[in-house]
């Protein structure tokens, strides 16, 4: 079942777990299966689906970057992804979590400190959060489904200089990096290439971005006008 896939799929991705931290996800797979009973968490209910699609996927992205002994902050993180595993997979990450619904990150508060996974938890939407933490971060990821320019608004502002934000897309990240040129330069971004790895019989990819200069003050704008004119 979930553990099965999970110990298949790791060689693939060139990660090594331990028996706890298989235990520790895999608990927190049931959980998010049993939670989403009753609060919309995943469209994904099969338990060795979680494994790769969520967990494996997730992981992967400790070839993206280094990310072990570094600061990272999961923007718009739903049930937990990429953060919670990464976490897990590398406990020396200091993690912390933001978004911007109430019911996620509580479901998260309870559930996390029960299975020894030490994180940061924020409720808040990204571009109002940033006002007391920016440029505090090593790292910014986000599995959000937004368009990367919009992303880029969202994410870039809370890295410090000489940090990198991993933007987890799927077959139109070549695409979306190539949309998003503009929106990076002005926020004191650099495209740092793509990095591709395996996941269930298909290539997934994470947009790779350095922040090589401060993000100017004027960004991130208020959400409605990220939405009305993405850069």
């Amino acid at each position: 079942m979930m553990q099965e896939a999970l110990l298949a799929g790791l060689p693939e991705i060139g990660v090594t777990l331990t028996p706890a931290q298989t235990d520790t996800l895999c608990r927190f797979g049931a959980a998010l299966l049993e939670q989403n009973k009753v609060m919309n968490l995943t469209a994904i209910t099969d338990p060795d689906a979680v494994a790769r699609l969520h967990f494996l996927d997730c992981i992967a992205l400790l070839g993206a970057a280094e990310l072990r002994g570094k600061s990272l902050i999961d923007v718009g993180c739903g049930a937990g992804f990429p953060g919670v595993p990464l976490k897990i997979a590398a406990p020396d990450i200091r993690l912390t979590l933001l978004d911007s619904l109430g019911k996620r990150t509580d479901w998260l508060r309870g559930l996390l400190p029960a299975l020894g996974v030490d994180a940061e938890i924020i409720t808040a939407r990204a571009e109002q959060a940033v006002v007391t933490r920016r440029e505090q971060y090593d790292v910014a990821t986000s599995r959000a489904v937004a368009r990367l320019p919009m992303l880029c608004e969202l994410c870039l502002p809370y890295l410090k200089v000489g940090g990198v934000f991993l933007a987890m897309k799927g077959e139109a990240a070549a695409a979306e990096a190539a949309e998003a040129s503009r929106a990076v330069q002005l926020l004191g971004g650099e495209l740092d290439g793509l990095y591709e790895y395996p996941v269930d019989g298909t290539v997934h990819r994470v947009v790779r971005i350095r922040k090589v200069r401060p993000t100017p003050a004027p960004y991130p704008r208020q959400f409605a006008k990220i939405k009305k004119s993405p850069l």
